[in-house]
């Protein structure tokens, strides 16, 4: 089996984060592995063109990567106790921006939660997680986050 040193967790920041975090952090302790923690924030530019300065999305966008990179330290600090562990936003389309940095940062294996989207969520959206699955060069673990009543 390839050894896995470095893990790359792709996290939407969400409630669903913290548990897959734990999956994160469970296997970097096990394996010895760094964890590298990335959220992809969306760069909005599909709404370039609705009457909609660029400039506003901009700045939008901007808070946005503002408010994530602040989530993020404290994500990983609250989250990743006894693994080393870095966190990293950048903004893009989710799938190819995680494909991309995994590459880019030579990781041994992706993991990532699953929303479940069914129906027209499902067709409007798609997977970031399948499309990661389908096209990815590393291994990749999906995560369904339990589902609590």
């Amino acid at each position: 089996m390839k050894d896995i040193k470095k893990i790359l967790c792709a996290v939407d920041l969400s409630e669903n984060s913290v548990e897959l975090a734990q999956y994160a952090t469970t296997l970097g302790k096990a394996l010895n592995a760094e964890i590298c923690v990335l959220y992809v924030a969306p760069t909005l530019s599909q709404y370039v063109g609705f009457h909609v300065p660029p400039s506003s999305i901009e700045n939008f966008v901007g808070e946005i990567v503002d408010g994530a990179v602040k989530n993020m330290e404290k994500f990983v600090a609250e989250n990743f106790e006894g693994v080393k562990a870095t966190g990293k936003v950048i903004t893009g389309y989710a799938a190819e921006e995680i494909l991309h940095y995994a590459t880019e940062i030579e990781v041994d294996l992706i993991i990532m939660a699953t929303h479940g989207r069914k129906g027209i969520d499902r067709i409007l959206f798609g997977s970031v997680a399948e499309k990661v699955v389908k096209n990815a060069a590393q291994a990749v673990l999906t995560i369904h986050p339990s589902q609590e009543d």
